[in-house]
């Protein structure tokens, strides 16, 4: 099972995306978690993520695809992954379609949460006042909802013309949604566009 996860900035996608790496007993993998993961390792790709961090600076396309393809190739990837947090733009689905056609296998689906703008700009807020997370303000969640859109509309687009997008609304209890993202991958399943899961 090879699978992505994509959404807005709090979404929920780090919580779904656990639960479906649990269901499928595939390693979810966020991008995020791997850059920090990196900085207590001392590889030659570490010290470069791990001073591009440092610094501030957005990672680069070409470093994350590399750190990306050398974590696809771990054993734990043998039967799937499920990838939160890339591709995020054209040139890395490129990159990943390079990757997996190397591997011989392909994407099964790729898994979309939608949700209300105004209703993440709540959520995010209340996110913000308790875990006292400064970024978390209307204007900036509002600015990283519109670079989320600008920069991955175009990703959804190609993955719904090969047939691979799975839309889920996102809203609601977490409970709620992990019952609706099954219930839409078991119906894909059921179409014969993905194996049936455990």
């Amino acid at each position: 099972m090879h699978l992505l996860i994509m959404g807005p900035p709090g979404a929920g996608k780090g919580t779904q995306a656990s639960r479906i790496g649990g269901h499928y007993s595939i390693p979810a993998i966020s991008t995020g978690d791997m850059f920090r993961a990196m900085k207590d390792s001392d590889t030659p790709l570490a010290k470069q993520v791990q001073e591009i961090m440092t610094s501030g600076a957005y990672v680069p396309d070409e470093v994350t695809n590399a750190v990306v393809a050398d974590r696809l190739v771990a054993d734990d990837c043998a039967d799937g992954f499920l990838l939160d947090g890339y591709p995020r733009t054209l040139d890395q689905v490129s990159f990943l379609d390079g990757v997996l056609k190397e591997a011989d296998c392909e994407l099964d689906a790729v898994i979309s949460l939608s949700v209300d703008a105004d209703e993440l700009v709540a959520r995010l807020t209340r996110r913000g006042a308790t875990d006292g997370r400064a970024d978390d303000t209307p204007e900036a969640i509002r600015t990283r909802q519109q670079v989320y859109a600008d920069q991955t509309a175009p990703l959804l687009d190609v993955y719904r013309e090969r047939g691979l997008l799975v839309e889920v609304d996102g809203l609601g209890d977490i409970d709620d949604v992990t019952r609706r993202l099954f219930a839409a991958l078991d119906q894909r399943a059921g179409d014969g566009a993905l194996v049936a899961s455990s």
